[in-house]
């Protein structure tokens, strides 16, 4: 990565090993109501992303439905950030074989509430930049 410049656009791959590095990002949805966002810790799963969630507004509006996650990153020593963005359709995983896979994810929730609901985002679209701070 050419660190002279004072913005960059990842590649697919760079923004792919930036979100593996991530565990807390920010799910986008549309919901009756309008578009909402939820913080989501997430586990990289081969080329989708996948967290946990309770019954309620998270899962109803990204099962079968389109979703947006975004993460980011900041570098201080280094003086540099990051941002990612994956576009794709949420599904909730249900069969037997995923679901045993997925549960031995490293999904780690931030506070202790229930959440036996598994969400895998099918990606469809990545993208990232890394850039210099002030």
């Amino acid at each position: 990565m050419d660190t002279t410049s004072p913005a960059l656009a990842l590649s697919s791959s760079q923004a792919w090993a930036m979100l593996r590095e991530s565990r807390l990002g920010r799910l986008a949805v549309v919901t009756e109501a309008g578009p909402d966002i939820f913080p989501v810790t997430f586990v990289v799963d081969g080329g989708s992303i996948v967290f946990r969630t309770a019954a309620g507004t998270k899962l109803d509006a990204s099962d079968g439905k389109q979703v947006a996650l975004e993460a980011d990153g900041v570098d201080a020593e280094e003086g540099s950030a990051w941002s990612v963005v994956v576009k794709g359709r949420g599904r909730e995983v249900r069969g037997l074989h995923e679901s045993l896979d997925a549960l031995f994810l490293p999904l780690t929730p931030l506070h202790p509430a229930a959440k036996p609901h598994l969400v895998r985002v099918e990606v469809t679209e990545i993208s990232g930049r890394w850039f210099r701070t002030v």
